[in-house]
């Protein structure tokens, strides 16, 4: 068996903040994205979280990166928050119909984080497991399903490639931490996200598909403090651990209030011996 992939980045990319910083003096807002790809190997694209973005958006997100990037996009929270995971259908053919397909092979794991609120309930948790696509093509079939809310010549209901679709899933009740969870999750080949957020929502570390996926969102301050030399480390070692049994692994650092972020995710990268784009 092979080395898995890794691939290492920052959730997000338009932080005023890190302009002067990691984002060099003078450079463009709209070349942030192509500089962020430069360094890094992934990004999560957290704006699709808050609501329905364009295909042309992503399109254009596609065009700054290079070809062998790869961009995780987080799930609409109409779908992890408003609907809790519950008559989804309709909700979730806009998501897909509402330009994630414009990636293309830059198109990684869709991430669905879940409200602190939300209890596990094994028969809502399988059922809404059950809707997701696992390939782009299934995605599309899914996608010509898009209610009124998106204008047909808004909509994109096709895929240039079938390829197969990823689905990680980070929970934040402590309800979700127990095994019946993990069997979900497993027998839908779910990702369960190990999360650290400072000790205010669980750490869970648990195999339960063909992948790890792991957010970073600060071990001390949450969203804030920045990882040690020692904590990135014990990071390496874990993700080394994982694409040495042949797993891809997909890191994303989200501790981007004080600009900790990119410069921890090169860090890492530079421990495991990762090439920036």
């Amino acid at each position: 068996m092979g080395a898995g992939e890794l691939r290492i980045g920052i959730s997000g990319w338009r932080y005023a903040g890190w302009r002067g910083d990691f984002y060099p003096k003078g450079l463009p807002q709209r070349r942030e994205l192509e500089h962020a790809a430069s360094q890094l190997t992934s990004i999560e694209i957290n704006g699709s979280f808050y609501s329905l973005q364009r295909p042309t958006s992503y399109a254009a997100w596609r065009a700054a990166v290079p070809d062998d990037f790869v961009f995780s996009v987080k799930g609409g929270r109409f779908i992890t928050h408003l609907k809790r995971l519950r008559d989804v259908d309709t909700a979730l053919a806009n998501f897909f119909a509402s330009g994630v397909l414009a990636l293309g092979p830059t198109l990684g794991p869709v991430l669905w984080q879940l409200p602190a609120t939300l209890r596990f309930e094994a028969e809502v948790l399988d059922d809404f497991l059950g809707w997701l696509p696992r390939s782009t093509g299934a995605a599309a079939d899914l996608a010509r399903r898009h209610d009124d809310k998106l204008a047909d010549d808004r909509a994109l209901t096709t895929t240039e490639v079938d390829r197969p679709l990823r689905h990680a899933l980070e929970f934040r009740s402590e309800t979700f931490v127990d095994p019946a969870a993990y069997e979900v999750l497993r027998r839908h080949g779910v990702a369960c996200v190990l999360a650290d957020t400072a000790g205010r929502w669980p750490k869970v570390e648990q195999d339960t598909a063909d992948f790890r996926y792991v957010r970073l969102h600060g071990d001390a301050e949450l969203y804030a403090s920045g990882y040690s030399a020692q904590a990135l480390d014990a990071w390496a070692e874990k993700c080394g651990g994982w694409a040495a049994t042949g797993q891809d692994v997909f890191v994303y650092f989200d501790n981007d209030a004080k600009g900790f972020a990119p410069h921890d995710a090169m860090a890492l990268m530079e421990r495991l011996g990762v090439a920036s784009g």
